[in-house]
């Protein structure tokens, strides 16, 4: 008698493990299709008064008056071209750069940008065809991650790499360019790389801070 009662003790000990592993798996997996195929928008950036009369003195500084306004107003005023005391830097934090995507594009609530020491990260969410096979109508998670930096007299850029929905893409899927200088790659031929190399002279990426030198 007590080893019939221990018997049914024991199946139903089995019975609710089994329920609990089909319980945590469904929730599991709910999550997951929940996480990657319905990503939630990306929290437009947006600048308190004094930060964004920060940014209004620096796009003015290069030529990008009242960018951050809602209706710009073009300086039309006529006067003599100068470059006297022109500034050749640009200089800019996360935080601008952000507010100036969710400001001037309808990007906002579909990329955002992370600036760390040598690296410039971007996650954006892109809405799929609704005829796409299997996953059309669904949001396509996008990361990627390029360097940014400046030696040995030119800039230097290499795509660290590409995920989609957290899963690293083959670099042979990337035109194996992983890792790979492309100033240094291309900038011998005319064209992009070589005018842009031409043009810097210098690069600077650290945690939360973008800087960019031109040349006269």
């Amino acid at each position: 008698m007590s080893t019939s009662s221990e018997h049914k003790i024991g199946c139903l000990h089995l019975i609710g493990l089994i329920l609990l592993t089909v319980f945590i798996s469904v929730s599991v997996t709910l999550w997951v299709v929940q996480y990657f195929l319905f990503p939630k928008p990306f929290q437009p950036v947006t600048l308190n008064t004094q930060e964004t009369s920060v940014l209004e003195r620096k796009l003015q500084q290069i030529g990008l008056p009242e960018l951050m306004a809602s209706t710009p107003t073009p300086d039309l005023k006529p006067e003599p071209y100068t470059e006297i005391g022109a500034k050749r830097e640009i200089a800019l934090t996360e935080k601008e750069l952000n507010a100036l995507l969710a400001t001037n594009t309808d990007m906002g609530e579909k990329a955002v940008i992370d600036l760390a020491d040598n690296l410039a990260s971007a996650k954006i969410l892109l809405p799929l065809d609704p005829d796409f096979p299997f996953i059309g109508g669904k949001t396509l998670k996008v990361n990627a991650g390029i360097e940014l930096a400046y030696a040995n007299g030119h800039p230097i850029v290499k795509l660290k790499g590409v995920s989609v929905w957290g899963v690293p893409v083959p670099n042979a899927w990337l035109g194996n360019l992983k890792n790979v200088d492309l100033v240094n790659e291309f900038g011998s031929n005319a064209g992009f790389w070589q005018s842009f190399a031409a043009g810097v002279e210098d690069i600077h990426v650290q945690e939360g801070s973008l800087l960019i030198k031109l040349k006269e």
